[in-house]
């Protein structure tokens, strides 16, 4: 390993190659369910089983206050953690949140963060049940949650089989398209773009997840995988197939209301090709916190005039087609050329 890593840098490696280097040296938990690499990890408990998962924001690299309201930075921090329990099918139970806080930092700013934590857990029964607080040069937030499977079990990246539906919660390029805005000096000012487009910023700075929906799919047991899509429908579709060693097809005609939802913003910010860029946004956008699933079933039975229909909230995207020893990803058949979605250390 050390050869390997001779002569790198973390500015060299992607979040995938840096947990690469750090799991193989942990230690488990004596009789853990799900390990290290999933949405969360399962750990076994005397009176069942629970989830717990872990995320951290750093001002400069996730967040902008400029931007970003406390109470905004506070949604944000707790929705992508509860986020990651439901991906589980865990129903998110308690959250503990630490915070470095740097000497200048507004107390009235820590206020409205704490307020944000709550609006975001509220909507889930969910408590926030301590953490820590320190002095710190630069403000970070690390958010812990527990979620409790209800005697369920999991819902893993590593369940998709191939022929089953793929199926997705959610919205898909709204939070890209958000940040695109924000980036070119838009606000959510009312007035100055349409109530459509400030939608989307706001849906950037605070993601709005269907917990709910994904988790009453879960209940129904009619869920194979599931993931949180928060780095990009590619980026994360190529894990679940990785971990589940198949070929995933995206279809893109079932994309067509997202990539349209998003053609406005392309000709406000004066794109040349506002398909091809709506496009993108919707398959390597990241930060909308969708859910990413199979149907647990094959997808001949899982449409169509005389099946079932689709869990609530759920849409058709596509399918696995078959078994691929390391993942495979395209859309419409084809290797996707879209690198895109959100990598901690990429630039």
């Amino acid at each position: 390993m050390r050869s390997l890593l001779s002569g790198k840098y973390v500015r060299d490696l992607t979040e995938d190659d840096l947990l690469s280097i750090i799991t193989p040296h942990l230690p488990q938990a004596d009789g853990v369910i799900v390990p290290s690499g999933d949405d969360s990890a399962v750990i076994p408990a005397s009176d069942g089983r629970y989830t717990v998962s872990t995320d951290m924001l750093v001002e400069g690299h996730h967040f902008r206050r400029d931007w970003s309201s406390g109470a905004d930075v506070g949604w944000r921090a707790a929705t992508q953690n509860l986020a990651d329990a439901v991906a589980m099918g865990a129903a998110p139970r308690s959250i503990v949140v630490s915070m470095g806080l740097p000497g200048d930092l507004p107390a009235s700013w820590v206020e409205s963060f704490a307020i944000g934590i709550a609006e975001a857990c509220g909507h889930v029964g969910c408590g926030v049940d301590g953490g820590d607080l320190v002095g710190s040069e630069l403000l970070t937030i690390s958010v812990t949650v527990m979620g409790d499977l209800q005697r369920r079990e999991p819902r893993l990246r590593s369940a998709a089989h191939p022929g089953q539906a793929l199926i997705h919660c959610g919205e898909l390029g709204r939070g890209y398209a958000g940040l695109e805005l924000l980036t070119r000096g838009y606000t959510r000012e009312l007035g100055v773009i349409p109530p459509t487009q400030t939608g989307l910023i706001d849906d950037f700075l605070r993601p709005k997840p269907p917990l709910v929906q994904a988790l009453d799919a879960c209940r129904e047991n009619r869920i194979g995988a599931m993931m949180d899509v928060s780095d990009g429908l590619i980026r994360d579709a190529r894990r679940m197939a990785k971990a589940s060693n198949v070929w995933i097809d995206i279809e893109s005609n079932y994309l067509a209301q997202h990539i349209e939802d998003l053609i406005p913003v392309a000709r406000r910010l004066g794109l040349s090709d506002p398909w091809e860029w709506a496009m993108k946004a919707v398959l390597t956008g990241g930060e909308d916190h969708g859910f990413l699933a199979t149907l647990d079933r094959p997808a001949e039975r899982a449409w169509g005039p005389h099946t079932l229909a689709l869990p609530e909230g759920f849409s058709r995207i596509g399918q696995t087609r078959e078994a691929h020893t390391g993942g495979f990803v395209t859309v419409d058949g084809k290797p996707v050329d879209y690198a895109g979605g959100w990598d901690h250390f990429g630039e």
